[in-house]
């Protein structure tokens, strides 16, 4: 079974759990195939289980790990936290980035467009997540180099003015 994996990590993003179980976005990943959204939905609302439309749907706030999931999963959207980011890019899985538009000091920007920049992921926010499904071409993205989380360290450092 074809299956979507979103996680929002320890914060809330409403938003974004909106935004990936809305209609057009149910209707844009069943048209791709998929089967099954999973939401981890950290601190946010926690949403009914159940089907909506052609997909299952489960609903989690936290697990000890995340890891299980990310590797049953076909697709992953995930918040712009460098600890998601790198773990689903780590499992060599194709990634697309959701920009919380409302954090005060953005760095999450700075980091999915450095991402997508190195072919690595594909970003968007809220608003435009459905457009961001509809037009995907996950086969353009690179694979992230294994095993480097130096390398990440680093290029966050960077990323975030600290080096």
């Amino acid at each position: 079974m074809k299956s979507v994996f979103v996680t929002v990590g320890t914060t809330s993003f409403d938003e974004l759990i909106a935004a990936a179980r809305s209609p057009p976005a149910l209707q844009a990943l069943h048209s791709r195939g998929y089967q099954k959204l999973v939401l981890q939905v950290g601190r946010g609302a926690l949403p009914q289980p159940g089907s909506s439309g052609a997909l299952a749907v489960e609903v989690f706030r936290f697990k000890d790990s995340l890891a299980e999931d990310l590797q049953s999963a076909d697709l992953v959207i995930s918040h712009a936290g460098a600890g998601s980011c790198l773990e689903t890019l780590e499992k060599g899985k194709p990634l697309i980035v959701v920009i919380n538009d409302k954090l005060m000091d953005n760095h999450q920007l700075e980091l999915a467009k450095q991402l997508h920049r190195d072919g690595y992921v594909l970003y968007c926010n809220c608003s435009t997540l459905v457009e961001t499904l509809q037009s995907m071409d996950l086969s353009t993205l690179k694979p992230f180099p294994p095993g480097q989380p130096e390398k990440f360290a680093s290029f966050l450092d960077k990323v975030l003015g600290f080096q």
